[in-house]
């Protein structure tokens, strides 16, 4: 799971938190009003509550489990407050009280992870005994990243203020696991592979982003996502209990971008067979190699917030070619201004690619039970 959906500071978007469950199967937003639980596939408003804003709203997969923060717009709903609840019978099952606020919240079936500005907790999700405390370095962005598999389960914090440094920690075995020195400036967005096995980092200069191996704390693969400084809202992982076909990343400038790690990889098993490979540094190729990176521009609108997830990779064979494999990826994005758009990118065993907007509808305007005709645009 990634680091984009911490709550908005910001008045300017209707749209306050947005988060997608862990297999992104549904997807959640709070505004002012309340908050909604969306089905990901066909758009339906499956839960809706119009008691207030709220600055988290965390899904557990399918499940009736909701963990909720509110907003602190009026006593009921203190951001110091961390609530359980249940959409099935409308009632909080626990609540959990901190000093400060609540800035992030993660949960797979065995852990909860709350995120406070200087401390992280990890509780057991079935009785909510804590489990350990992390002291933190000022996290006042509530950015974190969190693997739901069991097996390979993982959080990673930052731990700088100065640069873009992680803390890589176990939350099964709860002992930190390593630390990243992943870029010169501060972390602006991290995100952990399904399986545990891989994390992405951006800086807040958001040129270069970084694919790091969890088991060796070494960086990976690097690639660049332009020249001149964007913000990334966003990064995730494409599903797989595996190596991640892909890593997409969404930018303040509107784009969204679409790194290949196979492509990477492949490459680099070539190019290390070579002379010439094995006197450079993999991270300057990778960085400046155009074939791993594909980008869609004005895909949202320029400076507004938005989380992307890779909702799937399908792997369609070439009938031309017998080994070769064309790749078809889905998306889906969250804008904070309220809508929903999927696309689709096709890459193809030239190693191009083709773009397009599958659908697009504004989830303001979704009424409760009613499936989405979804706007082709």
């Amino acid at each position: 799971m990634s680091s984009g959906s911490q709550p908005s500071s910001s008045s300017q978007y209707p749209v306050l938190c947005a988060s997608f469950n862990q297999d992104n199967s549904g997807f959640a937003i709070s505004t002012r009003d309340g908050f909604k639980i969306y089905d990901s596939n066909t758009g339906r408003l499956c839960y809706e509550r119009a008691v207030g804003a709220f600055i988290v709203v965390e899904m557990l997969y399918s499940s009736s489990l909701l963990a909720i923060v509110g907003g602190g717009e009026q006593p009921s709903l203190s951001p110091r407050r961390l609530c359980l609840f249940n959409t099935t019978t409308g009632t909080a099952l626990r609540e959990l009280n901190f000093l400060t606020s609540v800035l992030a919240v993660r949960l797979n079936k065995k852990r909860l992870v709350v995120v406070l500005q200087k401390k992280t907790y990890i509780y057991d999700s079935n009785t909510l005994t804590i489990l350990d405390a992390i002291d933190t370095v000022p996290n006042v962005k509530g950015l974190c990243a969190f693997s739901a598999s069991l097996d390979g389960c993982f959080l990673a914090l930052p731990s700088s203020t100065t640069k873009g440094s992680v803390l890589v920690y176990n939350v099964m075995e709860l002992h930190s696991h390593c630390e990243i020195d992943a870029h010169h400036s501060p972390l602006a967005a991290i995100a952990v592979s399904f399986n545990g096995m891989y994390i992405a980092t951006a800086s807040e200069q958001g040129t270069i982003i970084r694919v790091h191996l969890v088991s060796e704390a070494t960086k990976s693969y690097s690639f660049r996502r332009g020249t001149y400084p964007s913000t990334i809202f966003s990064l995730s992982f494409g599903p797989s209990t595996q190596l991640p076909d892909i890593l997409v990343a969404l930018s303040s400038s509107g784009s969204i971008h679409v790194f290949s790690l196979v492509l990477a990889i492949n490459q680099r098993g070539r190019r290390s067979n070579s002379f010439l490979g094995s006197l450079l540094p993999d991270s300057v190729n990778d960085a400046f190699d155009p074939a791993h990176h594909r980008v869609l521009h004005n895909a949202v609108p320029a400076g507004v917030k938005s989380n992307v997830v890779v909702r799937k990779v399908d792997k369609i064979a070439d009938t031309g070619l017998s080994e070769a494999v064309a790749c078809r990826a889905t998306l889906s994005v969250i804008t904070f201004n309220g809508h929903f758009l999927e696309y689709t990118v096709n890459i193809n065993t030239q190693n191009e690619s083709k773009w397009s907007l599958e659908s697009e509808f504004n989830l303001l305007a979704v009424v409760s039970g009613e499936e989405q005709h979804f706007q082709l645009v």
